[in-house]
């Protein structure tokens, strides 16, 4: 009967993250580039109304005992406004809109840092809440909080997009111009940079996300063997990397460029997997975690980046697209490493944690060569000034 429930739970849980990101998948890359001309409060709202609307549903069903599938009907109609990845898309625009070009990777680092504090808040807080009352007190909180981020956004945020102007919404121009963003940018040398870093984002975000999901089956497996006060504080330990990447960002600012912060975040990354992947006993599997200290520090990096190919009327448009890519990446990590992970148990247990490490050298290498291509240009642009004629 487990076995058979434990079936279930997987096949649900797949029907509806997949039916979640398809309908996101159009929903988000039409209010993105809308929002770069009607404004990004709209652009919060309905999504932050459509996650309330996802929550009575959900309450609904648990207070009426209706049929599972009734989850996925929630899911979709908050999809439909955008779901969670237009609320990423719009408030990482917002702080696009509201920072200038030297502050905008430290700013876009604070909000991936509030992320990491509401995940860390949510993982503690929501379990033991759900141990001591069940699971319906803890959706209440979930449906008040989305609506006062409603009433938020509504009443009292002040509007970024200095010029706006009426524009209809549904309209194929809005999904042109995302496509437009990779094959006509405003600057032709910035198609292949925005390929690039989009795929350094892609495997950086799909390496965290695949061993963030089995990081819990890792400790709990022989010889680590880990209780439930263990496994939280090493949920909390991966949370406060946000943290530890938002002062170490911020320091190493002080004297390097973004890009290799960016760098020293990716051999924070590699050194604490490949730990990880040999970790027997708690301290080295601690220690694994402490060297995860920078680990976030390239996606702000990268954001900031992508950010600054575009002009200031495409930023909804990005954002967009880069959340889509955040989406893609859930599904693509937990289908692989969900998958490696009892495929080499039998000759390494931490096996997805190495090949995680490996598969980062890649960004890193992305990461380094366009820097040193920019380097060279720059080096390149000074000489040719210095020799023309005054």
């Amino acid at each position: 009967l487990l076995q058979k429930v434990e079936a279930l739970v997987a096949h649900w849980n797949l029907y509806i993250n997949l039916g979640g990101f398809f309908v996101s998948l159009f929903s988000v890359t039409l209010f993105g580039p809308w929002s770069d001309s009607v404004g990004r409060r709209p652009a919060l709202i309905l999504p932050a109304a459509g996650m309330a609307l996802q929550t009575a549903v959900y309450l609904l069903v648990m207070y009426l005992e209706l049929h599972v599938a009734f989850f996925l009907l929630g899911r979709i109609l908050s999809s439909l406004t955008g779901d969670y990845s237009l609320i990423l898309a719009s408030c990482f625009s917002y702080v696009a809109d509201t920072s200038q070009r030297r502050a905008r990777t430290f700013r876009v680092a604070v909000l991936e840092a509030c992320l990491g504090c509401a995940g860390m808040l949510a993982s503690i807080g929501g379990g033991q809440w759900r141990k001591a009352q069940g699971y319906i007190n803890p959706f209440w909180l979930a449906f008040a909080t989305s609506l006062a981020a409603t009433l938020y956004a509504a009443f009292f945020l002040q509007e970024s997009v200095k010029q706006k102007k009426e524009t209809k919404l549904f309209t194929l121009s809005h999904y042109r111009a995302v496509y437009r963003l990779y094959t006509a940018p405003e600057q032709p040398s910035s198609r292949w940079k925005l390929a690039l870093y989009s795929l350094a984002f892609f495997l950086i975000v799909t390496v965290h996300f695949g061993a963030k999901d089995i990081y819990v089956l890792y400790e709990l497996g022989f010889p680590l063997c880990w209780g439930p006060d263990l496994i939280g504080y090493g949920s909390a330990a991966s949370y406060l990397a946000y943290l530890s990447s938002l002062a170490g960002l911020r320091l190493l600012q002080l004297c390097l460029e973004d890009t290799w912060v960016a760098e020293i975040g990716l051999v924070s990354n590699i050194a604490g997997l490949v730990v990880m992947s040999l970790a027997t006993t708690t301290p080295l599997m601690f220690a694994g975690y402490g060297i995860l200290f920078l680990s976030m520090a390239p996606t702000p990096v990268i954001r900031s980046k992508l950010s600054k190919l575009v002009s200031e009327t495409e930023q909804g448009a990005l954002f967009a697209s880069v959340a889509c890519v955040q989406g893609l990446c859930s599904l693509v990590s937990t289908g692989v490493f969900n998958a490696l992970y009892p495929a080499t148990l039998h000759f390494m247990r931490g096996f997805p944690f190495l090949f995680g490490a490996i598969i980062l050298l890649i960004p890193a290498a992305i990461l380094g060569w366009i820097q040193i291509g920019d380097s060279k240009h720059d080096y390149n642009n000074f000489q040719d000034a210095s020799l023309s004629p005054a």
